[in-house]
């Protein structure tokens, strides 16, 4: 729990990390707002709490075993993943959906060029241009300094991995839909969240694979329920004239962000 002090010089909390992050993404604090952690007298800025910021939880994060993490024995609250995107988006919302289009555009591009003949084109490149929408919003959610160029993290911090990932996963997810359909939805959920743990922590193919396989499989049913509630978010953003979607697609991005680090942070 932290105490900060506001642009009118008065103490607000304490509250928890995550209200000082959507303080932060709303504009009420930044890097250099003054905190204070609860049992102590020193005041610091936000910019000097690894904690607070996430970078932390990126440092040093190659050193973290998928079983030190998959122990931790978090439980995922899907439900206010999508509560926490929406204050998220509503306090960012041009940037996220300025970045949405721009996701848009290049998949339709993709798309494009698939249908005149490079077949599977889209599918290989889709994982790393969704990385970076994922990996922007995942920095909007720890409340550090997200650029235009952050969006195309996919092609910057892990493309190679998110290629090779796209062909294995492939692979993997058919085989166990042809083995009675079942082992293939376990494997689809269980690579929920390859392309974040790719762009943020920056692992192997292999071990960013198994990570996500490892910390999702302890809380297999809420990433299932998280991965289903999307379905609706998309058909009411469809059925609002179609412009609606640009709002539920970075809406189900915040979720996702907001699950990958209730699951994947490398702290308690």
């Amino acid at each position: 729990m932290y105490t900060i002090i506001g642009g009118d010089g008065k103490e607000y909390g304490p509250v928890s990390i995550d209200q000082v992050r959507a303080w932060i993404a709303g504009g009420r604090a930044n890097l250099s707002t003054k905190v204070r952690a609860v049992g102590t007298d020193t005041w610091k800025s936000i910019a000097d709490c690894p904690e607070i910021t996430g970078s932390a939880a990126t440092a040093g994060s190659a050193g973290i075993s998928a079983a030190q993490v998959a122990d931790r024995g978090v439980t995922l609250d899907f439900l206010g993943c999508y509560e926490r995107s929406w204050t998220l988006l509503k306090a960012n919302f041009w940037p996220l959906v300025g970045v949405t289009l721009l996701i848009c555009v290049m998949h339709a591009v993709l798309i494009g060029v698939d249908r005149q003949g490079l077949h599977l084109i889209d599918t290989l490149f889709s994982g790393v241009i969704g990385a970076g929408s994922l990996y922007y919003t995942l920095l909007k959610a720890r409340g550090q300094p997200a650029e235009l160029g952050d969006a195309f993290a996919g092609f910057t911090r892990a493309f190679l991995t998110l290629l090779v990932i796209a062909i294995v996963k492939g692979l993997l997810v058919t085989l166990g839909v042809l083995c009675l359909i079942l082992p293939g939805i376990y494997l689809a959920v269980a690579y929920s969240f390859t392309a974040l743990v790719a762009v943020d922590k920056r692992l192997g193919f292999w071990e960013t694979m198994e990570l996500s396989r490892r910390v999702v499989t302890r809380n297999w049913w809420p990433v299932f329920a998280l991965c289903l509630l999307a379905i609706p978010v998309l058909l009411v953003g469809v059925l609002a004239l179609g412009v609606g979607i640009f709002v539920a697609i970075p809406l189900i991005v915040g979720a996702f962000v907001y699950a990958y680090e209730d699951l994947f942070s490398s702290r308690g």
